[in-house]
């Protein structure tokens, strides 16, 4: 429940909503944090709470066979989804109905009367929304952001980025993550969603979008190749590649008018081991430099529970979140119709939107 928390340095308790391959990787995350203790997690699959009863990151932790069990619990101040795409409205909506500070990985939803619907509740009974969008709490990103908010790289003019993997061919065949019904346009929703949002991080909500989407190197139903060409208002594009038939590449480049930056990722974010970062600025000779891995899931996590905590705002606006989910509706439109999409203007969006 939120019963307001005694002292700014207790952890928040949350319950864990999924405990596939990303759940097991939150609690590994949860388990170097102070400001959140792990009090609970739900697993509707019978095999996969067999194996939970011999996980030592679950010591005395609860377990539920359903989100209801576990959302009743009494103690918990937040609830984390780990949970099918599909799912992810109707759990947001039952944990801020029971009072519960809400994180939820991504996607929010799925389109975006779903994803309003979920941020309206939230911010009815005044809960925290917080979404899993790690890379913006990357080091390198956050110095990129400043770059442009100061002018270091004149106007934005275009985005180049690539988020392309082949875990997916590890998992067995009946995995969600390869369902047209629970992960449509695969590679949007497994790793293309955080370059759709750090492009709109940085360039504003999408107005106009392109989508190809193909399955070639594998026999994925939901595809394997992607390609993106979004449209922003001050006329700049981002260009969006997401592969799940290739090995890693992580690429994030912003060219503006004096200069660009592009930001290499070494290894997947899974198990990172730093960034190889390249500055080019007018006038100047290219730059080259190495940065090393940050838990940015990690403190993706720490930033909500401190927003829950009422320490801090949670750095990611709704504005942002229902622009986020307004492309990915309009990017699987488009990968259906063949065509260019205008993306749909939430009612709910405004520069002050927030969840807090």
């Amino acid at each position: 429940m939120t019963n307001p928390l005694n002292s700014t340095d207790s952890p928040i308790k949350v319950g864990l909503v999924g405990y596939g391959w990303w759940g097991k990787t939150i609690a590994r995350q949860l388990q170097m944090s102070k400001h959140i203790a792990l009090a609970a997690v739900a697993e509707v699959s019978p095999d996969i709470r067999t194996e939970m009863s011999n996980d030592p990151l679950l010591n005395k932790v609860q377990i539920h066979e359903t989100v209801d069990s576990l959302i009743n619990q009494e103690g918990l101040h937040a609830v984390i989804l780990c949970t099918p795409h599909l799912e992810h409205s109707v759990q947001i909506v039952k944990a801020a109905q029971r009072g519960l500070h809400v994180f939820c990985e991504k996607p929010l939803c799925l389109n975006l009367q779903d994803a309003e619907q979920a941020i309206a509740v939230c911010k009815e009974h005044h809960l925290v929304l917080g979404i899993g969008h790690e890379r913006r709490f990357e080091p390198e990103i956050m110095l990129l952001r400043e770059m442009i908010a100061k002018g270091t790289l004149g106007e934005v003019l275009q985005i180049e980025a690539n988020f392309s993997q082949d875990k997916f061919f590890a998992l067995p065949k009946n995995n969600w993550r390869l369902s047209n019904a629970f992960a449509p346009v695969g590679p949007l929703t497994a790793t293309g969603i955080h370059l759709v949002d750090l492009s709109i991080a940085i360039l504003g909500p999408c107005e106009q979008l392109w989508a190809r989407l193909a399955t070639l190197g594998s026999d994925f139903e939901n595809g394997d190749t992607l390609g993106i060409m979004m449209g922003f208002k001050n006329g700049a594009n981002a260009m969006i590649s997401a592969v799940l038939a290739t090995p890693f590449e992580g690429r994030f480049a912003v060219y503006g008018s004096k200069g660009w930056v592009e930001i290499r990722d070494r290894t997947h974010p899974e198990n990172p081991t730093g960034w190889n970062i390249t500055t080019v600025l007018r006038g100047h000779e290219p730059v080259t430099r190495f940065a090393p891995a940050h838990p940015t899931v990690l403190a993706n996590l720490e930033a909500f529970a401190l927003a829950v905590k009422g320490v801090t705002p949670y750095p990611v606006s709704a504005a942002d979140m229902l622009a986020n989910v307004a492309a990915l509706e309009a990017v699987m439109i488009s990968a259906r119709s063949k065509k260019l999409e205008t993306v749909q203007a939430s009612s709910l969006a405004s520069p002050t939107s927030s969840t807090n």
